[in-house]
């Protein structure tokens, strides 16, 4: 047999086969030429591979006739015009608009039937007829949030009320009393702050039940660093009980952060070193306690001390407690310790404000024969009140979204038999504009503001370093009232690993120096994600406005956090 034979073969059988799988042509066509131009308009699919999916489609397009008010359509016959085409004839009869549903407020509120019409009256409402079924399905589903989650609601005496309209009786089927919750049982992480199920997601026994609610609520789990919803709530109905069913497990929260920092002393032209501290333990006692601790000892022979203690829903009672301690040491000038005391009120899971006192003690280590004026031994007490908000995002490299703080402060303070009201102003707020999935900018403001009539050198703030202006050291720059401006461009290479730029500005004026300067940090750095921890490198050069660039200027930074 020849080799021709073959290939004609093949050929007859590659046309044999798209003659079997030609394709089926549909029109649909109505009474007039009005009808079929509202049929036309109507979506439905005009190529078939075979009779079934025609007869399919059109049943379909019946069906949605029906839902914008032809239900008097008729499908009349289905017509073969040829070998591949079908004509498909109907007859749509009168439209109907709307249609008219009278009610009794006893089991149904006249609130929540205008969440589904902008015509609701005493006695009866006004639908569209193309949104009836979302409608009707939205107010039982609110009916069911009352605390009846079986309820059943169903249009009867359907009848025609004129030409555009038709009406019915709204009738509630409830196949069980009202339930509320009896009992909430945890699953995976059974030790969960039972003030928290009160006081943070709001859930409560004897509440009604309302399922949509429940799911709401435990959403916000997303905020808490300690715990995480492993799947959705479930709900167990009994005869005569309601048992709600979370399924909670314990996160790592508690970290460590540490870095090392050095730089080319001016004076010495020799490298400095210096260290910073920060523990933060959360949740250890299962009671949504988190406790801070950092100690910071840098190259300007400065030593800084500070821990915090907070106490959320204080005997499960809405209101939790701060109490924390600073010391700070500077060389053999002086030494100021802070106590802090403070109540706040967590409004909702972002969100919290604060009511308290901080109590300050600072004494001048100077001796008399090198004593200074603008140091001198002082006590204050300052009455403040804060307000904070935080937001996280799924990302662990960066799972703060969004952070604001304000603080306002008024008191007094007294040195040499003399006592001056301050008031204190403070600010912290940064966001992360995330741009896609590998970049995002990041942008910070801090500042804050002390106003006395006379100041003194150990009052006054002190900031530089890796958690203010970058590209100077650790608390080389004092002020009485400065803001600075954070930004980073991030790029992230992978889940592990990111780079970003740093451009850094500040602005601080010194009433006591009278002193007024703007200041720059310019550089980059990465973050890297190992089994130890988040590993964070920072390379900046910081100069003021009237400074020339200099790369012995230039600090580096490294930090690591670790999560356990």
């Amino acid at each position: 047999m020849s080799k021709s034979f073959f290939l004609s073969f093949i050929v007859c059988i590659l046309f044999s086969s798209e003659a079997i799988s030609q394709n089926f042509h549909l029109k649909v066509v109505g009474e007039s030429e009005f009808e079929t131009h509202i049929l036309d308009s109507i979506s439905y699919r005009k190529t078939h591979i075979d009779l079934n999916t025609i007869k399919q489609e059109v049943d379909s397009l019946q069906k949605n006739l029906f839902q914008i008010g032809y239900i008097e359509n008729e499908f009349k016959r289905l017509k073969k015009e040829n070998d591949s085409s079908y004509l498909a004839f109907f007859r749509l009869k009168h439209i109907y608009k709307d249609i008219h549903i009278y009610y009794e407020e006893a089991f149904v509120k006249k609130s929540i039937l205008q969440q589904v019409s902008n015509q609701v009256y005493d006695d009866y409402f006004v639908l569209p007829f193309n949104s009836i079924e979302n409608s009707l399905y939205s107010i039982n589903t609110k009916i069911s949030d009352l605390g009846f989650p079986f309820s059943e609601i169903q249009l009867q005496d359907i009848s025609i009320k004129n030409k555009t309209s038709l009406q019915a009786s709204l009738a509630l089927k409830e196949t069980s009393n009202k339930r509320s919750i009896d009992k909430i049982i945890l699953k995976g992480y059974e030790k969960f702050p039972k003030s928290y199920l009160n006081h943070y997601l709001k859930l409560k026994r004897n509440k009604t039940f309302n399922l949509s609610e429940i799911k709401k609520k435990t959403e916000v789990l997303k905020e808490l660093k300690f715990a995480s919803q492993i799947k959705e709530p479930e709900v167990l109905f009994t005869k005569d009980s309601t048992i709600l069913y979370l399924y909670l497990k314990k996160a790592k929260s508690n970290n460590f952060d540490g870095f090392l920092g050095f730089g080319t002393n001016e004076a010495t032209s020799k490298i400095d070193f210096n260290g910073y501290l920060n523990l933060n333990l959360n949740n250890n006692l299962n009671t949504g306690e988190s406790f801070q601790l950092i100690y910071k000892s840098d190259e300007n022979d400065q030593k800084t001390f500070n821990a915090n203690l907070s106490l959320p829903y204080l005997f499960n009672s809405p209101l939790g407690a701060e109490v924390g301690l600073q010391i700070f040491k500077k060389d053999s000038s002086f030494t100021t310790v802070n106590q802090i005391a403070k109540l706040f009120y967590q409004i909702n899971p972002q969100t919290k404000i604060h009511l308290g006192i901080n109590s300050t003690q600072s004494n001048s280590l100077l001796s008399e024969v090198n004593s200074l004026p603008e140091i001198q031994d002082y006590n204050s007490n300052m009455y403040n009140l804060r307000f904070t908000y935080n937001k996280l995002q799924n990302n662990f490299l960066f799972n703060k979204n969004l952070f604001l703080a304000i603080e306002v402060g008024n008191g007094k303070r007294s040195f040499t038999n003399t006592t001056e009201n301050q008031t204190l102003l403070y600010i912290d707020a940064f966001k992360i504009f995330n741009l896609n999935n590998k970049n995002s900018a990041y942008i910070r403001i801090n500042g804050s503001g002390l106003f006395s009539e006379n100041y003194l050198e150990n009052e006054l703030f002190r900031f530089g370093g890796i958690n203010s202006i970058r590209g100077f050291e650790e608390n080389s720059l004092t002020a009485s009232l400065y803001a600075l401006t954070n930004t980073e461009y991030r790029y992230q290479l992978s889940n592990s690993l990111y780079i970003h730029s740093i451009i850094d500005f500040a602005y601080l004026e010194n009433d006591l120096t009278i002193q007024k300067e703007k200041l720059y940090g310019f550089g980059f750095g990465f973050g890297l994600l190992t089994k130890a921890g988040l590993l964070k490198f920072n390379y900046a050069n910081g100069k003021s406005e009237n400074q020339k660039f200099k790369f012995s200027n230039s600090k580096i930074h490294l930090s690591l956090t670790a999560i356990f």
